[in-house]
């Protein structure tokens, strides 16, 4: 097929993500129960909050969830409740949404990037040990880094796009080590690995997203923290509310953290839906591989791959790709939405400066960078529109 001259209509659109259909199926549950909480006026930290906090938990497989602000939020809380600040050091990806780093320097900790694995873009545990041996020692019992003298305390794998991250290798690590485990499981709700363990029940803390475009998304910013540690648990619920309990008596500083009433009122509706939306999105990638295998681009176009029995929920479709940035443009000009997660590895960023990193550090973060793109996979999309977003980029590795 051929993609219009530029300056006319494209054939049909194709956007990154369209939420109104998700929407309209669900509008008339959604508004009642947005009509409840108003009837009600528990605006916070009400019975919807706690019924959500109940059902996410469990679908983590874990024992207890606390609601809060934000994703981001819930990183930052999850490292106060870990006591982690000023000295210590938290081992992470570069190749990531920048929360993940911004919230450890929030801490006052220092973010220790480690490079990724190329076919999961996931932290690599072969990099996390290759730091700790090389960079790192044991003194008085405590990981040290050596070049900064700080206490090397947490590790935060991400598991991104919806892929889990080796959690094996990497809890082999944080036992040996003494690290504590907090995963960033934004993008990975009901992820799991070939074990059918998910995303979140492997560390100390899970720490969710149910950002509007998230598999399971809010109407506005939300978030929560999940364990099975009830010592944890009871700390962060403290610390989303100022780390007072009794109210007004504060034995340590924490900060407004609460889940909204509302968004918890919308998420209860959507919940039950989720894992058809995952299923959903697992079909489109399924024939997004068949698709692009059928249309014999070769290495031009490489598509995601989910390792043997894990449930992959895509939240994102990433594909590596010749010539990305040109054809990104191509693809706006014929209807393709499309969007670069992430252009800049955290390593290179101008705030991370100080850390002293420099192109070349981490070579496989940087490659993503550049080689990848994010394509359509939200459950509703037809399969007319699929095969047209495959035949355009076709189209353009055929000019």
């Amino acid at each position: 097929m051929s993609n219009p001259p530029t300056g006319r209509s494209p054939a049909m659109r194709v956007p990154l993500l369209d939420l109104k259909p998700q929407y309209r199926a669900l509008e008339a549950e959604i508004q009642a129960a947005i009509r409840r909480v108003c009837d009600s006026q528990a605006f916070i930290l009400g019975p919807a909050v706690r019924e959500l906090e109940a059902s996410v938990a469990q679908y983590c497989q874990c024992r207890f969830g606390i609601g809060v602000s934000s994703g981001t939020d819930a990183l930052l809380v999850a490292l106060m409740a870990l006591e982690i600040g000023a000295g210590d050091v938290v081992i992470t990806t570069p190749y990531t949404f920048f929360a993940t780093a911004g919230t450890i320097a929030r801490t006052g900790a220092r973010p220790a990037f480690c490079d990724i694995d190329p076919v999961t873009f996931n932290i690599s545990p072969a990099a996390v040990r290759a730091f700790i041996e090389t960079e790192c020692e044991r003194s008085d019992g405590k990981l040290v880094h050596r070049a900064t003298g700080g206490h090397v305390k947490a590790l935060m794998p991400v598991h991104l796009y919806g892929q889990v991250a080796d959690m094996d290798a990497l809890m082999a690590l944080a036992r040996e080590y003494g690290l504590r485990v907090i995963e960033d499981a934004a993008q990975a709700i009901g992820a799991a690995d070939a074990n059918g363990k998910r995303a979140c029940s492997f560390g100390d803390i899970g720490c969710l997203s149910f950002f509007p475009t998230k598999n399971l998304g809010a109407f506005g910013d939300a978030g929560m923290c999940v364990t099975n540690d009830a010592a944890l648990a009871e700390r962060l619920d403290i610390l989303r509310v100022h780390g007072g309990k009794p109210k007004y008596y504060h034995a340590f500083i924490g900060g407004n953290f609460r889940i909204d009433e509302l968004q918890a009122a919308v998420l209860n509706v959507k919940l039950p839906h989720l894992d058809d939306w995952s299923a959903a999105r697992q079909r489109n990638a399924a024939f997004y591989d068949a698709a692009f295998a059928r249309a014999g681009l070769g290495d031009r176009v490489r598509t995601p791959k989910a390792l043997p029995g894990v449930r992959h929920i895509y939240n994102q479709y990433v594909i590596r790709v010749e010539r990305r940035d040109e054809l990104r443009q191509y693809l706006a000009g014929a209807g393709v939405g499309t969007e670069i997660y992430y252009p800049i590895p955290l390593h290179l960023q101008q705030c991370f400066a100080y850390l002293g990193h420099k192109a070349g550090d981490f070579p496989e973060a940087e490659r993503a960078a550049q080689e990848t793109l994010a394509l359509p996979i939200y459950p509703e999309l037809s399969e007319a529109q699929l095969q047209y977003v495959v035949d355009s980029i076709a189209d353009f590795y055929r000019r």
